[in-house]
């Protein structure tokens, strides 16, 4: 397939190393060049996907989510798209102000607020962490306390509901459609911000990578580890707050209005904000394992992380809470309990599966995993400073069954939520799709770097694990 190279690298620039398969420096990370269909799904996403989230809010403002509503009021004729457009709730001052109000405090308690949660939390691994060697063969230091972060938070939205009642615990769901174009501008400032910072003053030079194509190096990004003074990392913030933080505050915001319009809080309202507040607090209590991911190992920042984080996380990832709020569900006794189990045995596998692993680089391999030394395949790979270093690929347990079991219990997790909201309307399904897409996905452009990061070595791993997400199957 035709692709669009590179182009020469100025001093600034990294240029893209020789390909050897006896020895491949530092290829890991987003893509040297660019296909035409990676090109058209970029354009496809850049285009659409702020339309996308607006049509899945604007389908439960104005069409108790029915997805199809407004397509088939516009082709009966009852509405025209500017209908539609101009009934949405617009940008407004009093939004501008929660949402700054709400960025600003989250970026105060992320860079001004070390972490103290890891000195009284047995087994948290909280303060200063070290991430994980970078192609260029930096390794850069965090300040891990987005528990803390999500704790002082959290508790202050309590104080408030229970107490002080400062704001009605209302407010981010009246304020929704208005604070949805206050993300979109952050989202949007962050990227464009994060692209000329790559021009101009990059954090580290030798880690960006250039294709030549403005769009794609806009999505996907620049620079692999964009910062501002020693601790503002761009992706470690952005990924875990704000969005992050608010997903469980959005959650109770739903509830409350729930409770506000009919006098209760169903089950299934209940169910959504513990299975999914497990989640959140599974991401802060592993923050440290966190910086050892894809998202900051291999990501580079752009409008993809940028843009996805304040806009696509916060409100796709809430469908189930909004749904709930205008079609109440009460389950069955025996359906909650149900749903319950299955969302406990996804969280249950997702995280012992995470844990295995953890636990075996931790230990270099001298530990016992289903009570048997673990096994492992040893490999290397050359960084561009021209350092040699070792990894070791676990094969046993849960990663003997298949490359990414993780996402197995991820996903059993992701259809437990959708699950709570019955089976009146398909807008609450979108997040498993949407899951099953995003880590199939995930899972084949992991596969992709490890087989540039570690050659002929990775192909002795797949052999000893050959499938991938589901064992027998995928």
């Amino acid at each position: 397939m035709s692709s669009l190279r590179s182009t020469n690298a100025s001093s600034k620039r990294y240029t893209k190393p020789a390909n050897d398969d006896s020895e491949v420096l530092g290829q890991w990370g987003r893509a040297w060049e660019v296909d035409w269909f990676s090109l058209a799904s970029i354009l496809f996403l850049l285009a659409f996907a702020p339309f996308i989230v607006f049509y899945f809010v604007m389908s439960c403002d104005q069409y108790q989510c029915a997805l199809t509503g407004p397509l088939l009021d516009v082709y009966t004729g009852k509405s025209s798209l500017l209908d539609i457009w101009n009934r949405a709730p617009s940008f407004s001052l009093s939004a501008a102000t929660i949402y700054a109000i709400w960025v600003i405090f989250q970026v105060l308690l992320y860079v001004f607020v070390p972490d103290v949660c890891h000195k009284f939390l047995p087994g948290y691994a909280g303060g200063v962490q070290e991430g994980a060697h970078t192609p260029a063969g930096t390794v850069n230091k965090y300040q891990v306390n987005g528990l803390q972060a999500w704790i002082i938070t959290h508790g202050i939205w309590l104080a408030n509901a229970n107490y002080f009642h400062w704001f009605s615990p209302t407010v981010i769901f009246d304020n929704w459609i208005p604070l949805l174009w206050c993300a979109n501008i952050l989202g949007y400032s962050v990227s464009i911000f994060a692209m000329v910072k790559a021009y101009l003053f990059p954090s580290s030079a030798k880690d960006c990578k250039f294709t030549g194509n403005f769009f794609y190096d806009f999505m996907m990004g620049i620079e692999f580890n964009p910062r501002i003074g020693k601790w503002f990392d761009f992706k470690l913030f952005f990924n875990g707050r704000p969005g992050i933080i608010a997903w469980t505050l959005i959650n109770l915001s739903c509830a409350a209005k729930q409770k506000e319009v009919y006098g209760y809080v169903t089950n299934s309202m209940i169910l959504v904000n513990v299975l999914q507040a497990m989640y959140v607090l599974d991401f802060f209590w592993n923050e440290a394992w966190y910086l050892k991911t894809i998202d900051i190992c291999h990501d580079h920042f752009g409008w993809y992380l940028g843009w996805g984080d304040c806009v696509w996380l916060p409100y796709l990832y809430t469908l189930q809470g909004l749904y709930l709020v205008y079609n109440p569900v009460q389950l069955s006794t025996a359906g909650s309990i149900a749903i319950l189990l299955f969302g406990l045995t996804g969280y249950y596998i997702f995280r012992m599966t995470n844990h295995q692993k953890d636990l075996f680089r931790r230990t270099d391999g001298n530990c016992r995993i289903w009570g048997k030394k673990p096994t492992y395949i040893e490999c290397s790979y050359t960084s561009v400073d021209g350092k040699k270093h070792h990894s070791k690929l676990l094969t046993s347990g849960f990663w003997g069954l298949a490359r990414h079991f993780n996402y197995t219990g991820d996903l059993m997790g992701s259809l437990s939520y959708c699950l709570t909201c019955g089976f009146q309307h398909i807008l609450p399904y979108f997040y498993i799709v949407y899951m099953t897409i995003l880590l199939v996905h995930r899972c084949i452009r992991d596969e992709h770097r490890c087989r540039s990061k570690y050659g002929k070595e990775w192909k002795r791993y797949t052999d000893a694990v050959p499938y991938r997400i589901l064992p027998a199957i995928f």
